[in-house]
């Protein structure tokens, strides 16, 4: 029992609690409302499905490697003659992009971490999960995100 000017401790909690379970109530907003427009000066998000320009052509993706295209975050690799793969440029390490792709790896600078141009899955480092694939489609010599 509690005596005093003070409230009980099961009183602030109680109190916490409530507000706690206010507070999810409105997360997230309204679901009719649009999503909020990205901070002034911020990158906008990776191009994707029907972006009507080319990524690249095979004939630039060299065969047992790859080329990275940074304003697009993604990497894309030809590990054999007509197989074309594309993965997320940010390593699944500490979130920095991959700079290079050779000797059959598409490697991050900031760690060491490399990825198989093959599957993306990781080949050394302290990378703990495959470089996450993003979906392209070939269509004649052109490569496009889709």
């Amino acid at each position: 029992m509690h005596s005093g000017g003070s409230p009980s401790r099961r009183a602030v909690l109680a109190a916490g609690a409530a507000a706690a379970l206010a507070g999810c109530e409105t997360y997230g907003g309204s679901q009719d409302a649009p999503p909020p427009a990205p901070p002034a000066g911020t990158a906008p998000p990776p191009a994707s499905g029907g972006d009507p320009a080319p990524l690249a052509k095979l004939s630039d993706i060299p065969v047992g490697g790859g080329k990275i295209f940074e304003e697009r975050k993604v990497v894309v690799t030809q590990p054999r003659t007509g197989t074309v793969k594309a993965f997320s440029t940010t390593c699944t390490h500490a979130g920095c992009d991959v700079t290079t792709v050779s000797g059959g790896t598409i490697n991050c600078p900031c760690h060491g971490s490399k990825y198989k141009v093959a599957d993306g899955s990781v080949a050394g480092g302290p990378a703990p999960a495959p470089l996450p694939p993003v979906a392209v489609a070939v269509d004649g010599d052109e490569i496009r995100l889709s």
